[in-house]
């Protein structure tokens, strides 16, 4: 009962304040496309053999999307109409670029090197067509890519255990994975913008300008959205952002911004908020992780907070991630997930005959004054 006073009352908070519309938007922002973590179910086996076990769903699921994935993804946001006609889409938070695993292996893990992601679709069997139906999915504006970062790593971190050789490390690496290993220092291995010492910050700004090139060259156009892996980067890199064509980025309503060594600062942010740059803050004000085994029905749970974003009249943005809708380990979970979504945009779409669905540029977009 204390939880559940705890959630609305964050909920409320996280609404309260900022841009407002009487249109009742809904936007799926979706983290971590295009990133490889698990390779396959042997590669799970080999890892565990060598004691590198996971730690969670991600680790045990979330793998890079296959042709089965985005086909059946696509169906479930195809099969439902807005009040314009429109389909449901996905603002796929996404990485342009992924380790080149067989480029390491032939160094001998020296440092960390990187690829393209067409390149790493044409590497993999199983991903035949995956590229074509990204394509497709762009085109249709029902997959839409935004920036989550040039990978979803930390690359001091990375090189650094890979200096000293650890085991757990190079056991991932050398079975194409990056997944199940247990760090106890700050900040985590996935989190590429996050340090300890603020000086790491330096590095940032070039992976940033980079990552947003490859972007470019990856998708065929610049991103306007940002969000950090692992939800977690210092505004000081909000300038490079900025000049590199980012206008839209995606924080909490109460972040706990690092300064270094350990020691944070509160800020209180809300819909539709500038920063120094100009830039304008997208909060997710709803969530929605149908595998993510919890003691409650997520259908339910999200619909509760779409409904009070839509009370404060706020756009409901629906942070998910990729996990949920993958199928190359276990068929049956991409099936659970899929199915959830299904109930989730039925049921939208049927209490709000009125709902329209955006992508999470054209929200900032309209947020910023243009008419979307």
């Amino acid at each position: 009962m204390i939880g559940k006073i705890r959630q609305k009352i964050s909920s409320n908070l996280k609404n309260a304040r900022g841009w407002r519309s009487s249109r009742r938007i809904v936007v799926f922002s979706v983290d971590d496309y295009g990133n490889v973590k698990v390779d396959s179910k042997e590669a799970l086996a080999a890892m565990e053999a060598e004691g590198v076990r996971p730690l969670s769903h991600f680790d045990l699921y979330d793998t890079l999307e296959t042709p089965d994935d985005l086909q059946a993804l696509f169906e479930i946001l195809t099969s439902v109409t807005d009040s314009k006609g429109r389909h449901a889409a996905f603002t796929a938070f996404s990485l342009p670029a992924n380790i080149d695993f067989e480029r390491m292996a032939a160094e001998d893990y020296a440092e960390y090197r990187y690829e393209l992601l067409p390149e790493t679709f044409a590497k993999r069997k199983g991903y035949e067509g995956t590229w074509k139906l990204w394509q497709e999915g762009m085109d249709k504006r029902i997959f839409v890519p935004q920036f989550h970062g040039r990978e979803h790593l930390n690359v001091k971190m990375l090189n650094d255990a890979l200096q000293r050789r650890d085991p757990a490390t190079l056991t991932a690496l050398k079975n194409r994975s990056y997944t199940g290993i247990s760090v106890k220092t700050y900040p985590s291995y996935t989190a590429a913008f996050d340090f300890w010492d603020f000086s790491e910050n330096e590095a940032f700004h070039d992976i940033i300008v980079d990552g947003l090139n490859a972007f470019e060259k990856v998708f065929g156009r610049r991103a306007l959205n940002f969000n950090p892996p692992g939800g977690r980067e210092s505004s000081v890199l909000h300038t490079t952002l900025k000049a590199n064509g980012i206008l839209f980025i995606d924080t909490p309503s109460d972040k706990r911004e690092h300064e270094g060594d350990g020691k944070f600062r509160r800020v209180v942010n809300y819909m539709g908020k500038k920063n120094a740059e100009g830039q304008t803050y997208l909060i997710r004000n709803a969530v929605f992780e149908p595998n993510d085994k919890k003691p409650f029905d997520w259908v339910d749970k999200t619909l509760g907070e779409i409904e009070m974003a839509f009370r404060w009249k706020k756009p409901a943005i629906i942070s998910s991630h990729r996990v949920n809708y993958c199928g190359h380990i276990d068929e049956e979970h991409r099936r659970n997930g899929l199915a959830s979504l299904k109930r989730l945009l039925d049921e939208i779409t049927r209490r709000w005959p009125d709902v329209e669905f955006m992508t999470a540029d054209e929200l900032g977009l309209l947020m910023s004054g243009s008419n979307v």
